[in-house]
This record gives C-alpha cells, structure tokens and sequence, in this order.
C-alpha cells in the first residue's frame, strides 16, 4: 500500500523538523480510526508512531524529544 507518508516502505518526511500524518480506519465497519505520525527530527533521526488522536501521536514525539533531551 504506497500512502503519502510512505513510498516503498520508506517513509517520505525528509525535511528536518517537520511532521507528517495521515488517518486511516480499523474494525468492524472501520469505525475506529487511527493516526500514522512521522516527525523527521532537526538531525535527521525519524519517529513515528500510530495512535488513536493526533494529540497523542504529538505527545509521545514530545516524550520522545524530552528523552533525547536528557540522554545528550
């Protein structure tokens, strides 16, 4: 399945500092939905997750970025 967020498995966010997502559906009749985040951090390093609101997908990248934070 080629998507916006990905071309041939690989994920299509290039641009350092920018995010990207997309909503697509799961279960009986599709009705819940879920959100595919991507964030290309400012050095490169890719996160992504899958979540059932885009406030959550922002705010496990926001965890993520708090990590990295305190690990350097």
């Amino acid at each position: 399945m080629s998507t916006k967020l990905t071309a041939n498995g690989v994920s299509t966010t290039d641009t350092p500092g920018t995010e990207q997502y997309e909503v697509f559906s799961i279960g009986y009749r599709h009705r819940s939905k879920r959100y595919q985040y991507d964030y290309r951090h400012t050095d490169g390093e890719l996160f992504s997750c899958v979540a059932p609101t885009l406030t959550e997908c922002r705010r496990k990248r926001d965890e993520w970025l708090n990590k990295r934070a305190t690990n350097k």
